[in-house]
Formats: structure tokens, C-alpha cells, sequence
């Protein structure tokens, strides 16, 4: 197993993974995609973490660090898409890019790290609370936009 930031080249790899998150197919190939994928490699914030196991990538989340004004000027880190390939389940991979999420933003000097997840399964809630995530501190509220 090897953890690492995402580079250039793991793009379609990513794209085929979420789809084991919610997506229902892989977007297309257009240049609003490659857009956004240079805004996120290029970004120093916005970390995009991944697993490879069997010289593939099988798990990833993404770890954005968020400047704050607050809490003695300390930034913030926010989590989400984090996934593992429906094969590759319970091996560890999630676990271990959340934890590499972790180091990214104690690093970043973070005063603390935020996790949504639409989850109602008790099994994943457990896989977040393991993880040192806790759903007692704050209560989210979610807007959609043009969905």
C-alpha cells in the first residue's frame, strides 16, 4: 500500500474510483473537466490524497486546508470524498488516507478537522468515529445549489 498526493496523471483513475462514492458515470472528458482538475493539482490547499494497492488506486479522500481568521489566525481542515473501491473494502485504505489527511493538517498548523458524510449506515459512522471524528461537537446544514 503506498499513500501519496495525487498527481497529473491519476485523473482517470480517480474519475473510475468515484464511482464507488455516488457518482453514476465518469464525466465527460471536456475542458470545464480539465479545468478543474489543474485548479485542483495546482492548488496548495487542496490536497486530493490517494491508496494504490495492486498498482492501482482503490481508496482517496480530499483534504482542503482553509485559511480562517479565527482561532489565532489557524486554519481549518475540511474532508470529503472519501471512498474506497467496493473490492478493496475493510483492508485499512480509507483509515489510512484520512490518517494521512491528519498529518496534512497538523502540519498546516489546523486547529481542527471537519467531516460531512450523507451516510446514515451505522457501519460507516463507526468507520468516522474510529477514525477520532465525533458528530456531538457541531451540527451541519446542508444548501444545495441548482442541483
Amino acid at each position: 500500500m503506498t499513500i501519496r498526493e495525487a498527481n497529473r496523471n491519476d485523473l482517470n483513475e480517480i474519475l473510475q474510483l468515484y464511482l464507488h462514492l455516488h457518482e453514476k458515470s465518469v464525466p465527460e472528458d471536456t475542458g470545464h473537466l480539465r479545468n478543474a482538475w489543474e485548479s485542483i493539482v495546482n492548488d496548495p490547499n487542496h490536497h486530493l490524497i490517494v491508496c494504490e494497492a495492486d498498482n492501482k488506486i482503490v481508496a482517496s479522500c480530499v483534504c482542503v486546508i482553509i485559511p480562517n481568521l479565527t482561532r489565532n489566525v489557524r486554519p481549518y481542515a475540511f474532508v470529503e470524498n472519501v471512498v474506497t473501491h467496493a473490492d478493496y473494502r475493510k483492508k485499512g485504505y480509507a483509515t489510512a488516507c484520512l490518517e494521512f489527511a491528519n498529518r496534512i493538517a497538523k502540519e498546516k498548523h489546523c486547529y481542527k478537522m471537519m467531516l460531512l458524510t450523507g451516510s446514515k449506515e451505522e457501519s460507516t459512522l463507526n468507520f468516522y468515529r474510529k477514525a477520532g471524528y465525533n458528530s456531538s461537537d457541531k451540527t451541519a446544514f446542508i444548501q444545495w445549489i441548482d442541483m
